[in-house]
């Protein structure tokens, strides 16, 4: 069999194990439906309040999105892997022409199609129910590698968790823990003006302010559409993702 039929059916077997997992899959699309309805309909925006959320709906577009594309590949893959470590799969996996990197490339891909889904359902909703103006363009397909990009990129983080962590419980309170940080500190719904000065520099180190930092250059016309802006921070997102993959395949463990 070759690499592409073996990520095949490994890219199958994960997808079809996701399907099987119906709160999985509630709970995988309800949570970011769940914060737009609170967050975009209910607490709505104050463009001229000052504070949290004073900005226009479409100004928080990259932290809605980032809700997915962070915690999402962040418990899937950490869990996954930690339910081949209990169950010593990995050591039947040993036994098979599948590789390590070939093995977190299918995981990726199945969390990009759910996370690919889960935007289009919070862009949708982000227009119909907050009113939020995205400039339709030709620009905006640039989404696209973002997200995908963004998947890769906490997906070997993922790997990386679930390969340390001691059990399941230990994954998901240590992606918890390096997520929900992320989510708020890298310019997603806290805009960097209510940060203090001496925090700039930190932001900077979060792989999530240049997916935010690029997304919102698409989709909020206030943020000035600028290519380099763009290619820029697609630049390093691809850069990163390259980089987390590489040591997410290399943290997997051959054996447990």
């Amino acid at each position: 069999m070759t690499a592409t039929g073996r990520v095949r059916a490994e890219f199958g077997a994960a997808w079809n194990s996701f399907l099987r997992r119906r709160t999985a899959v509630f709970f995988t699309f309800f949570f970011p439906i769940i914060l737009v309805l609170i967050f975009g309909a209910l607490v709505q925006t104050q463009p001229t309040g000052g504070g949290l959320f004073a900005e226009p709906q479409a100004y928080y577009v990259p932290g809605y999105l980032a809700t997915v594309v962070l915690f999402t590949p962040l418990s899937r893959v950490g869990s996954e892997i930690a339910r081949h470590r209990e169950g010593s799969r990995f050591e039947k996996l040993a036994t098979t022409p599948l590789s390590r990197t070939e093995w977190l490339f299918a995981q990726t891909l199945v969390n990009v199609v759910i996370i690919g889904l889960a935007a289009l359902l919070i862009l949708a909703l982000m227009v119909v129910v907050t009113g939020a103006e995205i400039p339709l363009s030709a620009d905006l397909l640039l989404l696209i590698p973002f997200v995908v990009l963004g998947v890769v990129v906490f997906c070997g983080l993922g790997a990386v968790l679930g390969s340390v962590a001691d059990s399941q419980d230990g994954v998901i309170a240590a992606s918890n823990t390096i997520a929900l940080p992320l989510l708020f500190l890298s310019e997603t719904f806290v805009t960097p003006e209510l940060l203090p000065d001496w925090f700039g520099p930190i932001v900077n180190l979060s792989p999530l302010t240049y997916f935010s930092r690029g997304v919102r250059a698409l989709t909020y016309e206030s943020a000035g559409l600028s290519d380099s802006v763009v290619a820029v921070n697609l630049a390093i997102v691809a850069a990163l993702a390259v980089a987390f993959f590489a040591a997410g395949a290399y943290a997997i463990p051959r054996t447990e």
